[in-house]
């Protein structure tokens, strides 16, 4: 955590904007653990980030706020984890994010790998290929949105990233 906290303060030239940081990550595998400690030291380094089940008021679009939040977010943290493909929104979320990327918008974009293989992320394999072994009998009517999620896990392979594992 240290070492993310480096590359926030580091990279001090950015414009304004809602968010320091959003983070985009699993519930499941890392709120009660990796992504509670990530946030909080954040917030203690005095960044203001963005975290679904924080900002999101009741009653919301949470769709419309998630990609509100990106847009308006200085830094993403993209925290991989085994079930992170398996979350439409997650995914929604990454393609979001690589979008603003390529925008060269100045959006950065820091990777975790929490107990995954970055391999498998960018190859589509392990946990990541079981994600993808027929979403597109769910999303028939949009095949575009599947190719989507999974040109934006291809497009993470030219960023670096940290590998952490389950501790």
């Amino acid at each position: 955590m240290a070492a993310i906290i480096a590359q926030l303060d580091a990279s001090s030239t950015f414009y304004r904007c809602t968010y320091d940081v959003f983070l985009s990550y699993r519930g499941e595998d890392t709120r009660k653990g990796f992504t509670d400690h990530l946030y909080r030291a954040l917030e203690q380094a005095g960044f203001h980030t963005f975290r679904d089940d924080d900002e999101i008021k009741r009653g919301a679009n949470i769709a419309a706020e998630i990609q509100r939040a990106v847009q308006e977010s200085r830094v993403s943290i993209i925290v991989f984890s085994k079930n992170y493909a398996s979350s439409t929104w997650c995914l929604d979320e990454l393609v979001k994010i690589m979008e603003r990327r390529k925008a060269d918008d100045g959006l950065m974009v820091m990777l975790v790998f929490y107990d995954v293989d970055p391999s498998h992320v960018r190859k589509l394999t392990g946990s990541f290929a079981n994600s993808f072994s027929g979403p597109e009998d769910h999303f028939k009517e949009d095949i575009d949105k599947v190719e989507g999620w999974r040109r934006a896990l291809r497009d993470v392979e030219d960023l670096g990233g940290m590998v952490l594992g389950d501790r």
